[in-house]
């Protein structure tokens, strides 16, 4: 499924411009990979949803959101004083290195470095921030 995802996403990125048909199309492809990344990669300690338990913070809203504020989850320190707002470009840097982009934090490294997914990944966060 990623290799069919990434496929679809680098045939849309080589055209050079694009009807506004197969950019919503290609939207739509981003945040169904997205959500299969987002579900591969992020799920087994975030949610998508605060109805849905989870071991860290759900993320349904995460985009425009002041780090540290989900009620009810205990963040480090670090997080909760960080005064980070989580924009794509502040989310793109915690998925490739969260260690290295906040020290302290309680979130062990996961490290995905393929910017490809990280832009999947960033969409299917978007589209369950309204953003």
């Amino acid at each position: 499924m990623k290799q069919v995802a990434l496929a679809l996403g680098m045939a849309f990125l080589t055209v050079g411009t694009v009807p506004a048909s197969a950019q919503s199309t290609y939207d739509r492809i981003k945040v169904d990979a997205g959500e299969t990344l987002f579900f591969s990669e992020c799920r087994r300690c975030h949610a998508p949803d605060p109805t849905d338990p989870s071991y860290g913070p759900q993320l349904d809203n995460i985009v425009g959101r002041q780090a540290g504020t989900v009620p009810g989850y205990e963040y480090s320190s670090a997080l909760k004083n960080s005064g980070i707002v989580w924009t794509p470009a502040a989310l793109r840097a915690w998925m490739e290195d969260n260690d290295g982009f906040m020290p302290g934090t309680k979130m062990r490294h996961v490290g995905i470095e393929d910017r490809t997914v990280q832009d999947f990944i960033l969409a299917y966060l978007g589209s369950i921030s309204g953003k």
